[in-house]
């Protein structure tokens, strides 16, 4: 199959765009910048999404959209413009293709515990941040396509260098203050489990929709650290702060930013995903997609 991959130079993209090369499909990777991807069996292309749909070689099979602004305080405008813009401009550019996108559980009511959260729980009126409002609007600009939509929680994995490294840069003194300790149930992702839902979902047999993707089975977020922490050979002990206390003192801060015209050291955002319960349904994924997921793991992480 002739597939595109957008995003190819970040984590997911890359993740995604060298699982299919190695599979041998004819696999071109698309990212913002130059040497951004390489493999020996495939090519990479410049393409900034925001310069508007791609010109030439658009005759793709299959493209898979990994390409996104994944900043929970870029001003609402450019989060537009990466996240719903680049969207639309994917679907003029690769017009007949089977599109799997990868969105997020993101846009779902980050107000409330997610418990077992189901694909119907979309979509919601109220949004914690830029990034959850413009991925919303994104899944709209694939209504009436041939498109899959992939909403992961939380991935993970070799070549991260987002979820789980931020949670290691912010020990501080050996202690890491984290809103409830972390010990509510998630729902995480590794990008393994994300490359094999891309996979199902390239298969023309399968039936178009939206799906949550995730680990096998909930997992308390703080054991899941505890366990990174050992692995990478880190003192740190968690600290749990209370919900509410947490929450007010990151909106205190977002306030104080705005005046500022800084990024503030916390977020409501990053308190609602630590802080409550975020699980998925997965049922759709295994009966529709065939989805097969492991178990949360952090084998290798020591080299992460």
């Amino acid at each position: 199959m002739r597939i595109a991959v957008t995003g190819a130079s970040g984590f997911i993209g890359g993740a995604v765009a060298t699982a299919l090369a190695d599979a041998h499909h004819e696999v071109v990777g698309f990212g913002r910048r130059a040497r951004g991807w390489s493999h020996a069996g495939a090519r990479y292309r410049v393409w900034d999404l925001d310069t508007g749909p791609l010109r030439a070689d658009r005759d793709f099979e299959a493209v898979v959209h990994c390409a996104a602004l994944a900043d929970d305080w870029a001003p609402l405008p450019a989060a537009l413009k990466a996240n719903r813009d680049g969207t639309r401009t994917v679907v003029r550019s690769f017009p007949g293709a089977r599109i799997v996108h990868l969105s997020t559980s993101s846009v779902y009511d980050a107000f409330v515990p997610n418990v077992d959260v189901s694909e119907s729980a979309f979509p919601v009126r109220r949004f914690l941040s830029p990034y959850a409002e413009s991925k919303t609007l994104a899944e709209f600009e694939l209504a009436g396509t041939n498109a899959v939509i992939l909403r992961p929680h939380a991935v993970y994995g070799p070549g991260d260098e987002t979820l789980l490294p931020r949670l290691l840069a912010a020990v501080r003194g050996g202690r890491l203050l984290l809103p409830e300790g972390a010990e509510v149930r998630h729902t995480l992702t590794h990008v393994d489990n994300l490359v094999q839902a891309v996979t199902r979902a390239l298969d023309p047999g399968v039936p178009r929709g939206t799906y949550n993707v995730g680990d096998d089975a909930p997992t308390v977020l703080a054991d899941v650290l505890r366990e990174f922490f050992d692995r990478r050979r880190v003192r740190a002990r968690i600290v749990g702060i209370p919900y509410r206390s947490a929450f007010a003192l990151a909106a205190s801060l977002e306030t104080a930013a705005r005046m500022r015209r800084r990024r503030p050291a916390l977020t409501r955002y990053a308190v609602s995903q630590v802080g409550m319960e975020r699980t998925l349904d997965l049922t759709a994924a295994r009966e529709r997609l065939g989805y097969r997921p492991t178990a949360t793991s952090l084998e290798g992480a020591e080299a992460w």
